[in-house]
């Protein structure tokens, strides 16, 4: 038996490369660590702190909630989730909402809930289109789901039921659909692909092809929501509604909550079909309140586009200047192409210098700031990056 308690970081399972750093504390768009060196963090979670670290509202929401009421289990009502939902459904084209803990748990619900819709109302199909190069969580489901190259064998076998299209080839996915065929799955943006959106034209097709052959519409929305791409919910600039959406990252402020959103067509769980511990709790929905009603606050998402336009002219400004390549992506979740495999080399170099990048090709960044960011912010990380590559290059 161990009698002395050992801090180290070899405790923690080795689940992804870390470096030889530990963060003690944030404030808004930036993280310190334990030698209190500052970083301007565009990762911010991967998407999570859309008000940046420990927002005041956030931290303000959470002491009030604490002090009251944190689990009373998912058989129960409570205020904080009746309020999270109701802003939800008022501020989308859905009807019901389902809390979870986390976006995979979120897509795991979705597919669960397509399934069972398809089980009652369309023979018994069960087949959900997907797309190559897409991302939808770390379960077995949701991993079979996604079109990650490798995911197929890392824990073999698969879930079956997920054939795979191409992003914006409508071919692809009419050639998939049969009479097993229940629903359409995808990212309005792929994030980990590396910001690879969906044409509004494609979206609006596979719309009318899920109206043509009786199929659901399933965006999920786990990166792209909460504001991330300049409204709400990255659905509405598309011009459809879809059947069912998934949330996550962003609607906590960094509090791990996620939300699987369904129109009242398709809302057939039945008791015990869906559930958890945790689904719902005070503490994670009154974060999701705060965030939210932030989020909705006049003229908030407006100054967020502004912000999102200045990092997107500085990012074409530099890429000229380094011959780079293409710019994309909407609101504040951003790719700048490298023309090369550079990228975790320059994502190495950026923490040397206090700023915090992500890869998710090494073809490629990934921009992911706080939508509470300033322009001075921007401005600051914009320098940076320019200076860093000037030393690589």
């Amino acid at each position: 038996m161990k009698t002395e308690l050992a801090y180290t970081k070899d405790c923690l399972m080795e689940t992804t490369p870390r470096p030889d750093i530990a963060f003690v504390r944030g404030e808004g768009s930036y993280l310190f660590d334990q030698n209190n060196r500052r970083y301007l963090d565009w990762v911010q979670g991967w998407a999570v702190n859309c008000l940046g670290h420990s927002p005041d509202v956030v931290v303000q929401a959470l002491c009030a909630q604490a002090s009251k009421l944190i689990n009373v289990g998912p058989a129960f009502y409570n205020e904080p989730a009746i309020e999270l939902a109701s802003l939800l459904i008022s501020n989308s084209c859905f009807d019901q909402v389902f809390f979870g803990s986390s976006g995979a748990e979120a897509n795991e619900g979705a597919i669960k809930l397509a399934r069972k819709w398809g089980q009652k109302y369309k023979s018994g199909a069960f087949e959900i289109i997907t797309f190559t190069n897409s991302f939808h969580g770390r379960t077995l489901a949701t991993m079979s789901a996604s079109g990650k190259a490798g995911w197929d064998t890392i824990f073999a076998p698969q879930v079956s039921g997920f054939p795979k299209a191409t992003l914006n080839d409508i071919e692809s996915v009419r050639a998939l659909i049969n009479n097993q065929t229940v629903a359409i799955m995808l990212e309005p943006i792929q994030g980990e692909a590396g910001v690879i959106p969906a044409n509004p034209e494609f979206f609006k097709v596979l719309r009318q092809i899920c109206d043509d052959h009786e199929l659901l519409l399933i965006v999920d929305e786990v990166q792209t929501g909460c504001g991330r791409t300049g409204t709400l919910f990255a659905y509405e600039q598309h011009g459809v509604e879809p059947d069912i959406m998934t949330l996550g990252k962003g609607l906590g402020g960094g509090v791990p909550i996620s939300a699987l959103l369904s129109k009242q067509s398709c809302s057939c769980f039945e008791y015990g079909d869906q559930g958890g511990t945790f689904s719902g709790n005070p503490l994670a929905t009154s974060a999701g309140v705060a965030v939210i009603r932030t989020l909705l606050f006049d003229g908030f998402l407006e100054e967020s586009r502004h912000v999102g336009a200045q990092l997107v002219a500085g990012l074409v400004a530099i890429s000229k200047e380094f011959n780079l390549g293409e710019v994309r992506g909407k609101g504040a979740l951003l790719a700048l192409e490298l023309g090369s495999n550079a990228g975790p080399e320059i994502v190495a170099a950026a923490r040397e210098r206090g700023l915090l990048l992500n890869a998710p090709r090494s073809h490629c960044l990934r921009f992911m700031p706080a939508l509470n960011s300033t322009l001075a912010e921007v401005d600051e990380g914009l320098i940076l990056l320019r200076q860093i590559l000037k030393e690589l290059q």
